[in-house]
């Protein structure tokens, strides 16, 4: 919850930060439903969600894109490797550097857990009025574009969930 001096400091109203706030909360429960029942944890679908989003990568654009240390992404990449979920390989210029990809099986994961998604927020979704749905949809385009700004601190990035 914000401090009184950070409301302060802010042109936005008290009960418009609460509404996002609610909002930001409702997202991820839906975010995560779509992620149960599935044959990977949470960080693992992540993992397979920077895949998905990015191709073939590397294990350090991976750790990039998910805020964590390389190591963290090599345990996650030996169990979906050992699962089945991803690919591992080697950059022909620099066989080093290790590359991730989805595996057929990694990418079927993806779609469920997508599929899952909007099956719920549709459900919902559905019930507005399609004036305000559109603009709810434009404010929250606008949000991201804000939100995922390059000038944006890395902190703040959008992350995969």
């Amino acid at each position: 919850m914000c401090s009184a001096r950070s409301v302060e400091a802010t042109k936005t109203p008290v009960d418009e930060l609460v509404a996002f706030e609610v909002a930001t909360r409702d997202l991820v429960g839906v975010a995560l439903r779509s992620v149960e029942q599935l044959e990977v944890s949470l960080p693992q679908f992540r993992l397979l969600l920077v895949l998905h989003e990015l191709g073939r990568s590397t294990s350090t654009q991976c750790a990039h894109a998910l805020g964590v240390v390389g190591s963290s992404v090599t345990r996650l990449a030996d169990r979906l490797d050992a699962s089945g979920h991803l690919v591992r390989g080697t950059d022909p210029s620099n066989r080093s550097v290790v590359t991730l990809q989805l595996s057929d099986q990694g990418r079927r994961v993806v779609k469920m857990a997508t599929a899952r998604r909007r099956r719920e927020l549709s459900r919902v979704l559905d019930q507005l009025d399609p004036a305000e749905r559109a603009a709810c949809a434009a404010a929250l385009r606008s949000l991201h574009e804000r939100l995922g700004d390059e000038h944006t601190d890395d902190v703040y990035r959008p992350m995969p969930l």
